[in-house]
């Protein structure tokens, strides 16, 4: 979550006089909000920064948030953003019916808890687990709380192997592509791991396998995969990042374990690509995550972690309540949230199946694919990825192309409602700005087809600029979702 400070100055008032900031409260307040009559009730807005000295009617209080939340982008356009935008009304009334429940109290709610252990069941089974039924998860606030959970048992196995050691003279680290997802640093800057990055080089834009293991010593907790990396869509070559420390532990003894970053991919490859081997099969991958606000099609926030078996998750890690007179562990950073979002997972894979998410996971992949194929027919630019791996595609402009930035087509983008990110690659790539499209359930053919007739509109202007704007580089859109 960002921080927030108190003044907000993007409003344009803070300056103003108390007398002329009054009189805009005022004016901010439309007369037909009062409860009676047009000229009567309310007669001042509420203050934004401190609380007000009355109760607010109801429906002034709605309308007023209503229509200064009408300046917020448009989600279904916002091509930026993985995150779920889209989901059936019997989805969300059954979210409106599940708001008031406290996920943590399992005693309390213990149907709900019961929906979040067979969530976490059908995700081993899908995720080839040995024992599904022996495989310990949870459900999490999302893919950043599940990754911090996964390197959690990660540093803590290795320090219980190291404890002659640790923490007096030896340091853990963890090794991972330059393209990870922020929580991962994150994680070593909060739990004191020293980061070790697979810089990216040429046209390789996540890890390399052999250069992750020459990373690793006897002080590395695990190596980190990602299934579909943020930066352009591509999955990471889990199955030779395990071969190359299986080498290393032929060679040195080292058994370095993988943690797999299934933020997105870990909820599409399994429907789209069941041959390649990612997941569990693989013997040296010891947990997986994965977002299920994501591909997973579930609003946010609610992402789900899972180990091999109970080996690969230190007992003094979980905590245990009561669960109708059961054992029920619990292995969480977070305590109180609401039970919708594991609720409407459940809905979701009980409606979908795996036919529903191979149909609608492939719908993705084609309109990324045919999109893509589209932007590159313009002539304007290059492609870095097709989207035929995630439904995401990342692509900069042509060789040749001097009049205008991805930073420009951005910024024209957004004039017609488009989100679409533009970013300039981490270290050893610097020079490498791009734009990225994600395709979701709900981004339509049409969709996609309206998105290339204003590009098409729009690249008549840029062609006839004379150079690219100036613009802070450090300021471009976000993309980390």
């Amino acid at each position: 979550m960002p921080l927030h400070r108190g003044t907000d100055r993007a409003n344009g008032v803070s300056d103003l006089p108390e007398k002329d900031r009054a009189e805009l409260r005022r004016l901010s307040l439309n007369p037909f909000f009062g409860e009676a009559d047009p000229v009567s009730e309310m007669v001042s807005a509420p203050p934004t920064h401190r609380l007000p000295d009355t109760p607010t009617p109801p429906h002034t209080a709605y309308q007023l948030i209503h229509d200064e939340l009408m300046l917020d982008g448009n989600s279904r356009l916002n091509l930026a953003t993985f995150v779920t935008t889209w989901m059936e009304p019997e989805a969300g009334t059954l979210m409106a019916e599940c708001l008031d429940k406290n996920m943590i109290d399992k005693d309390e709610y213990p149907r709900t808890a019961e929906l979040e252990r067979r969530c976490v069941v059908m995700l081993a089974d899908l995720w080839n687990a040995p024992d599904p039924m022996g495989a310990l998860g949870c459900s999490t606030t999302g893919s950043s709380e599940a990754c911090m959970l996964a390197a959690l048992a990660l540093k803590r196995r290795w320090a219980k192997r190291n404890a002659a050691r640790y923490p007096a003279t030896a340091r853990p680290n963890l090794v991972m592509g330059v393209n990870v997802q922020v929580c991962w640093e994150k994680f070593c800057a909060f739990w004191e791991v020293e980061p070790r990055f697979v810089p990216m080089e040429g046209d390789r834009f996540h890890i390399d396998p052999r250069a992750a293991a020459d990373l690793c010593d006897e002080d590395t907790i695990g190596v980190v995969a990602v299934m579909g990396s943020t930066f352009d869509g591509s999955y990471e070559p889990v199955a030779e990042v395990c071969a190359a420390l299986d080498a290393l532990q032929a060679r040195t003894g080292l058994d370095i374990p993988v943690h797999v970053d299934g933020a997105s991919g870990g909820m599409v490859a399994p429907f789209l690509d069941p041959d390649l081997v990612w997941d569990f099969r693989q013997p040296r991958v010891a947990s997986i995550n994965t977002s299920g606000h994501k591909y997973g099609l579930v609003y946010p926030g609610v992402g789900w972690v899972l180990w091999r078996s109970s080996a690969e998750l230190p007992e003094e890690l979980v905590f245990r309540v009561n669960y109708l007179g059961g054992d029920m562990p619990t292995f969480a950073l977070n305590f109180s949230r609401p039970g919708a979002q594991v609720v409407a997972q459940y809905y979701t894979f009980l409606r979908l199946g795996k036919e529903g998410y191979r149909a609608v996971q492939q719908t993705a992949r084609d309109i990324a694919t045919r999109l893509s194929g589209r932007i590159a027919k313009l002539g304007d630019f290059r492609l870095l990825t097709r989207g035929d791996q995630l439904p995401v595609f990342a692509f900069t402009t042509a060789p040749g192309v001097t009049n205008f930035d991805v930073f420009d087509v951005s910024r024209r983008l957004r004039e017609h409602g488009w989100l679409v990110p533009a970013y300039t690659f981490p270290a050893h790539r610097e020079d490498l700005s791009v734009l990225r499209v994600v395709c979701r359930n709900g981004f339509s053919a049409d969709l996609a087809a309206l998105l290339v007739a204003d590009l098409r509109r729009l690249l008549p202007e840029l062609r006839a600029q004379d150079h690219p704007l100036n613009r802070d580089k450090e300021a471009a859109t976000g993309f980390h979702h």
